[in-house]
């Protein structure tokens, strides 16, 4: 291994004791031997921080920080502060690779020279499976056909709503100038869709990107994830998600953005709206005057009227795109119910 690990991967750590294990011991466990593991404890209290002080005890290319809790965002910008690799990759602490993981990917990126390289994915509930394939095909995509055939179609693949790459940062290894470029612009009050921020801007700047068809990445998801519990500081966290997205993307330089990035606002939208205004504790009052500012919210009023209803799946989030355009609370909140 040389003096210089090829690879970082980064591994933010809060409050996972339950999985923290099998996420270190599936990196362990990879065919590419040629990295460094940064852990970054986010000031858990349960026993996170002692199985990672563990770890790095018994390796000496696992190293371990820890920090006052401040987020994700702060724990893996802190990791690559603290990172060497010619690459970097990040893995989140409850999640787990496929064994063949970086073999394949540093080894696409050694061959071809390409910035990024991207893999599939699998979303585990506890349920079921859903494996999470990109529609484009495998290989190596130049500046030209990057432009052709990937950028037009990055965000926002057509169907409400598909993406064409999804924004995780997890299924993706980035040449450390270009990501280091990017991942220090996502703020760090953000629990929502900050992944995207660092991922495609880092995609439209690359020179070339390899896509492998391989699934190769297990996100966990379950009902305790950040989703699925929402109040109103989440649409706030709207604001600084859509404004810093449009700070990041000029899409003046890149126009084919613009309708993508409408229809996702639409979309992150309706992830938080609905929740969100579900479960208030707030007034019928109070509740309007929140749901006519988010209405009212530049992007989110210009998003709303560019999208094309007819482009919406479910009869339910047709309404709610009509009744947010129309800033229509009482029948918003009727369709809540119904």
């Amino acid at each position: 291994m040389s003096s210089t690990p090829f690879l970082s991967i980064i591994v933010p750590v809060y409050n996972v004791e339950k999985y923290l294990s099998c996420c270190i011991d599936s990196i362990l466990a990879q065919e590419w031997i040629d990295y460094e593991l940064l852990l970054i404890d986010d000031g858990s209290t349960d026993s996170s921080a002692a199985i990672c002080d563990a770890y790095a005890a018994q390796h000496d290319f696992i190293h371990c920080f820890h920090q006052a809790n401040s987020g994700h965002t702060c724990a893996r910008q802190n990791g690559f502060t603290h990172s060497r690799g010619q690459y970097v990759t990040f893995v989140d602490s409850d999640d787990w690779v496929d064994p063949s993981m970086y073999q394949l990917m540093c080894g696409a990126a050694q061959s071809t020279g390409a910035d990024m390289v991207c893999c599939n994915y699998t979303a585990v509930t506890p349920k079921k499976e859903i494996h999470c394939c990109s529609p484009f095909p495998g290989g190596l995509y130049d500046k030209t056909r990057l432009e052709a055939q990937i950028y037009p179609n990055m965000i926002y693949y057509g169907d409400f709503f598909t993406y064409g790459i999804a924004p995780s940062l997890c299924n993706k290894l980035f040449r450390r100038e270009l990501i280091g470029r990017h991942l220090f612009r996502v703020p760090l009050s953000l629990k929502l869709g900050e992944d995207g921020l660092a991922s495609y801007i880092s995609l439209l700047e690359a020179s070339s990107v390899y896509f492998l068809e391989e699934t190769l990445y297990y996100y966990r998801s379950s009902s305790s994830s950040l989703t699925h519990h929402m109040d109103d500081k989440r649409l706030l966290e709207n604001h600084t998600l859509f404004d810093t997205f449009y700070e990041i993307i000029d899409c003046s330089l890149y126009p084919y953005m613009e309708k993508q990035l409408d229809y996702y606002i639409v979309y992150q939208c309706l992830l938080t709206f609905v929740p969100v205004l579900r479960d208030t504790a707030a007034s019928f009052l109070e509740a309007k005057q929140l749901f006519c500012e988010e209405c009212n919210y530049p992007s989110v009023r210009k998003a709303f009227h560019a999208v094309s209803i007819h482009n919406i799946s479910g009869i339910h989030n047709k309404c709610y795109v009509f009744c947010i355009r129309h800033r229509l609370y009482r029948l918003f909140r009727f369709f809540l119910t119904h």
